[in-house]
């Protein structure tokens, strides 16, 4: 009898705790607060009332009850909290920016432990993570020009762009990759000058008195110091680098990265159609056309390295991250911009061998069983697995889903990254799903996950996609915050720090993250049409970029030089073209929480 008066009284105990617990949320609901918004640090300066917003804010549709995930991450999104975040978002850039403008400007990058500047490495030329990138030429300050303006700060935009015009000289002996060049600096020096010749000025006053085009010189300046890259190979795709003084280098590499030299069409296609000169896009779209011949004739698919002069591919790896990522995203954004239909049938035709041989998974995401969706490194010509590793860069692919419209694909994807970024706190430079450990640890404050969070958002408009980003900005607050900008991750276990802040960090990471709780900005509401290249430079979508004068002498196009026009684009990252997330599932989880948790155990979350 006493064994059965022992379990009789640990029920009643159980029970009487149970119904304590349930009064608790009542009684003192800040109590529960850690548990239903748990904050993985103390909160960062001037957000110290962010858990208290989310309580105040209600749960909406039915979060009260359910799961862990639907407590965390259903229901509405108080425009307090999103404010505070849109305001925390653009502190972040100005810290990094006025860091760099303090104690770095005028070399390339800063380095914000010892507070001093960096530009390309004189005594190791072999250094090309340093030399690829950095030429001499204020990069952190021409890459951050647009996200000034998009942020409206139209004094500091006008001051920094009269900086650029006054101090910045591309007659440098200086080797840069062709392909960093071309999206950091070029593509925004052209932004800038869209901005600045708007004639709506949607951002506020940021036109440049007597501004003469100087900004759309120096990009002509510029590309043609990088043509040299394009002549003498056998093949049409360019040089990897090229020596901005004396062309390309005596001893240069004949391998180039699919990447490389097939993203260089949306800035050189622009600089041609503001010029009325085909010069550029057609070396550009030259490349293009050069890489897609080379693709294997049994799985559709390109290597990730090849050589310019044989065509033949040294590197046979097909995916969809570093060395490969931006090829894919510009054959989209290219007919976007443009309207050349072939660039769409390229891409359409690329995205299907995609799917037919990189996607590992079961069918659907939001239904059925097996493992989720995830795209994986294989063999080109055999479509076999070569690896079991992802990489950080191949996290922009669900943002380029949502612009063709697979949301719920994009929404698995997607997923599955932000799950490693929460066990991280980052996303490691590689990771291994099969032993559920990074390969290489470093993460050097990468944009990829940021920018498709943003375009999920505004294809959804979906709440979970605004706390996945105060994730991402309160990560950033408490791991890579240093004295004077923000630090490269040495390693995301142990959160040691490189001394290094990439200029895309400012034109890209911040930039998002601001767009994305930024409600009111003139790029959402000035019914303006904008893309954002590859380095997320942004760029009006209008009639002028879809004219060319020189259809005759592009190689290829007699045939397919049928162009959409100007109202059959439609603005594709608009909710509206994604009628796929049904209205219902608004406040709901974008993808169910018994799938989400699925995700969680592959990465070792749970």
């Amino acid at each position: 009898m006493q064994w059965r008066s022992l379990v009789l009284g640990l029920l009643l105990l159980r029970l009487g705790l149970q119904a304590l617990l349930a009064l608790l949320p009542a009684l003192a609901p800040g109590l529960c607060l850690r548990r239903r918004f748990p904050f993985p640090f103390p909160p960062p300066p001037g957000a110290s009332h962010w858990g208290s917003l989310l309580r105040r804010g209600g749960d909406g549709g039915g979060a009260a009850v359910g799961d862990e995930y639907e407590r965390r991450y259903s229901g509405a999104f108080p425009p307090q909290l999103r404010a505070r975040l849109r305001d925390a978002a653009r502190g972040m850039f100005v810290f990094g920016y006025d860091s760099y403008m303090r104690h770095a400007f005028p070399r390339d990058e800063l380095d914000p432990l010892h507070c001093r500047g960096r530009g390309p490495d004189r005594h190791d030329p072999s250094n090309l993570n340093i030399n690829d990138v950095l030429g001499n030429y204020s990069l952190t300050l021409i890459d951050a020009l647009d996200t000034l303006a998009v942020m409206g700060n139209s004094s500091e935009f006008q001051k920094a762009v009269k900086l650029v015009i006054d101090t910045v000289s591309f007659d440098k002996d200086s080797t840069v990759q062709v392909f960093e060049a071309t999206i950091r600096v070029l593509g925004s020096l052209l932004s800038a000058h869209i901005i600045i010749t708007d004639t709506k000025q949607p951002f506020g006053d940021m036109t440049i008195k007597d501004y003469d085009n100087e900004l759309l010189h120096m990009a002509r300046d510029l590309a043609v110091r990088l043509l040299p890259a394009f002549e003498n190979t056998k093949t049409g795709i360019p040089y990897p680098r090229v020596n901005l003084k004396n062309g390309v280098p005596p001893d240069s590499n004949n391998e180039t990265c699919t990447a490389g030299a097939g993203s260089l069409l949306v800035e050189f296609g622009i600089l041609s159609r503001l010029l009325g000169d085909s010069t550029f896009e057609w070396v550009a779209r030259r490349a293009v056309k050069a890489l897609w011949s080379l693709r294997s004739n049994n799985t559709g698919l390109l290597g990730n390295v090849v050589n310019i002069q044989t065509g033949h591919w040294v590197g046979k790896q097909s995916g969809l991250g570093a060395g490969s990522d931006s090829f894919y995203e510009y054959l989209l954004k290219s007919y976007i911009l443009f309207g050349e239909k072939e660039d769409l049938e390229m891409f359409n035709d690329a995205y299907r061998n995609i799917q037919n041989h990189l996607r590992r998974g079961r069918e659907a995401c939001n239904e059925g069983e097996g493992d989720p969706p995830l795209y994986v490194n294989v063999n080109m010509f055999t479509g076999q697995l070569m690896n079991t590793w992802i990489d950080s860069l191949q996290a922009f692919f669900p943002g380029l889903q949502v612009l063709i419209g697979d949301v719920e694909d994009a929404i698995c994807l997607h997923a599955f990254y932000y799950a490693i970024w929460k066990r991280y706190g980052a996303l490691p430079e590689r990771y291994n799903w099969q032993l559920q450990a990074p390969d290489v640890p470093f993460y050097p404050l990468r944009p990829e996950l940021v920018e498709s969070t943003y375009l999920l958002y505004q294809a959804t408009k979906n709440p979970f996609y605004l706390h996945v980003g105060m994730d991402i900005l309160q990560s950033l607050e408490k791991y890579t915050k240093a004295k004077c900008g923000y630090a490269t991750l040495h390693h995301v276990v142990e959160k040691t720090k490189e001394d290094r802040m990439e200029s895309f960090f400012l034109s890209e990471t911040c930039k998002y993250l601001y767009l994305l709780f930024d409600e009111e900005n003139p790029v959402h509401k000035s019914g303006n049409k904008y893309m954002f290249t590859t380095e997320g430079h942004i760029v009006s979508v209008d009639e002028r970029f879809r004219n060319s004068l020189w259809q005759d002498i592009l190689p290829g196009e007699e045939d397919s030089a049928e162009k959409i026009k100007p109202n059959e684009l439609k603005a594709v990252n608009f909710s509206s073209n994604c009628n796929r997330v049904p209205d219902e599932r608004r406040y709901l989880l974008p993808l169910k929480s018994n799938y989400m948790r699925q995700i969680d155990r592959m990465v070792g979350l749970i």
